[in-house]
């Protein structure tokens, strides 16, 4: 069940991302935080360190699980098709995201790897998409008038 709170929650630990792209990940299980990360990419010099895989891998370890089954994630950028395939294929029950990507989104932004996979998950995004992306549109604008150094 959709927790507006945990989304707030994630927001908020995006807008503090400072070299990345302002994404964070939280996976929870009844309700209780599993794992919160947030995107590491540029930060590590890893291409996967995307928030929404070191969540998955850090609730795998926390779980001692390869499936995440009665999980939900919140995440505060729409999956690209890296995290997606990931989130797919680990049995997450419900996927909610803020801003959808209509670049490279991969749950209806730009295209939907959902069906492909045969999965029952519930999708849900738009949730609090104005705040979403907003943050990414201020990220974005700071990185061209160079105030961000990668």
């Amino acid at each position: 069940m959709l927790n507006k709170e945990i989304m707030t929650l994630a927001l908020e630990k995006a807008q503090k991302v400072k070299i990345d792209i302002p994404v964070c990940a939280i996976i929870t299980k009844n309700d209780k935080i599993v794992s919160i990360k947030t995107n590491k990419r540029e930060k590590k010099s890893l291409i996967t360190s995307h928030a929404e895989l070191l969540a998955l891998n850090d609730a795998n370890k926390k779980l001692k699980s390869l499936r995440l089954t009665g999980c939900d994630m919140y995440v505060t950028l729409e999956p690209c098709p890296m995290c997606a395939w990931a989130i797919l294929n680990s049995r997450i029950e419900n996927l909610y995201f803020s801003a959808y990507d209509t670049n490279y989104g991969a749950f209806g932004g730009k295209i939907n790897l959902a069906p492909l996979a045969n999965s029952k998950m519930k999708i849900l995004g738009g949730i609090m998409e104005e705040q979403g992306s907003e943050l990414l549109k201020n990220y974005f604008k700071e990185l061209r008038s160079e105030k961000i150094t990668r």
